[in-house]
């Protein structure tokens, strides 16, 4: 980079730690529609790097080797939930619950953003916010 020029900063990912590394891949590829992006196996940790098609963030799943992390995983209260942007939320919730996992809200419209949102819980009872947009955002 020359001195001077501005870089454009961006959420590039995060990660977050998971008790059961397949069944959190099932969840947010089959069920959710991420695309693994690529493994890392490094010691004490394997990982899963997730992304969309059509770009935007990228979502990490961490498994600690059991010896460094036998207990359960502690959410504590810093992360409130995830954002997963969906193209039909019903279709996706309805996947979801019929696999058996935890709805916390149907899929309901806002008029205010316009936005189709449901929440659910993913196998490690991490909150995700499924959000379909559904017109114009305000002031766009």
């Amino acid at each position: 980079m020359i001195r001077g020029e501005q870089m454009a900063t961006t959420v590039g990912q995060y990660c977050i730690k998971v008790s059961d590394l397949d069944r959190s891949v099932h969840f947010y590829v089959d069920l959710l529609g991420l695309k693994v992006q690529g493994r890392t196996e490094i010691p004490n940790v394997n990982e899963v790097h997730l992304a969309a098609d059509s770009g935007g963030g990228r979502l990490q799943l961490a498994k600690f080797a059991e010896t460094m992390s036998p207990q359960p995983i502690d959410h504590g209260n810093a992360l409130w939930k995830t954002y997963i942007n969906v193209d039909d939320c019903q279709a996706t919730w309805q996947r979801v619950v019929d696999a058996g996992y935890t709805s916390v809200m149907d899929p309901e419209r806002l008029e205010r953003w316009p936005v189709i949102v449901a929440f659910v819980y993913d196998p490690d009872g991490y909150l995700i916010e499924l959000i379909q947009h559904d017109g114009p955002r305000p002031g766009e």
